[in-house]
């Protein structure tokens, strides 16, 4: 894997050593209001962690954790529910430790790593009818809203789409 690296932050891949952040993060009411609620403690997660690493090595899924380029932890994100030639992404925290456009690197990490090293043609994800910053965020990004459930709108976003987003932020992001 090539290194995941913007102008203020990187992606490494979750190791065991990391279930006290995530925990610490999944738990904190400032940053877990529209993720799916998590049971148990630090053990517990590094035992998710542990089979999770399975699904890494068999490329069924990839879970990050966003640092700053000095080397601090400020947020996670995953690659997952791999449809063909479509993937999707969550589980996407950033706490108070990110960088000012932290939130913009970590996603065109993302689609860097899924368009570019593993190829893929299209994203399609979910987010909470109610998180409206996140909503919006995906909006400006040039995803599409391609449907609705109950809670969540449905979005997909296509290489092409991120192509624009680099140019758009290039002074930003370097």
């Amino acid at each position: 894997m090539k290194a995941l690296v913007s102008k203020t932050v990187k992606l490494r891949l979750v190791v065991e050593d990391d279930a006290e952040f995530i925990v610490s993060l999944r738990n904190d009411e400032r940053y877990n209001k529209h993720l799916s609620q998590v049971q148990g403690d630090v053990g517990t997660q590094r035992e998710w962690i542990r089979e999770y690493k399975s699904k890494e090595k068999n490329s069924e899924q990839y879970y990050f954790i966003i640092e700053r380029l000095d080397g601090t932890p400020c947020g996670t994100v995953r690659i997952y529910d791999f449809k063909g030639d479509s993937f999707c992404w969550g589980s996407w925290i950033l706490n108070t430790e990110k960088t000012r456009f932290s939130a913009i690197e970590s996603a065109l990490l993302v689609y860097k790593f899924a368009f570019d090293e593993l190829n893929f043609k299209r994203c399609h994800f979910d987010v909470r009818k109610d998180n409206c910053k996140v909503n919006q965020f995906h909006s400006k990004f040039g995803a599409k809203k391609v449907g609705e459930t109950e809670d969540d709108f449905l979005y997909e976003i296509f290489p092409d789409d991120i192509e624009k987003i680099k140019i758009k932020y290039k002074k930003i992001v370097g």
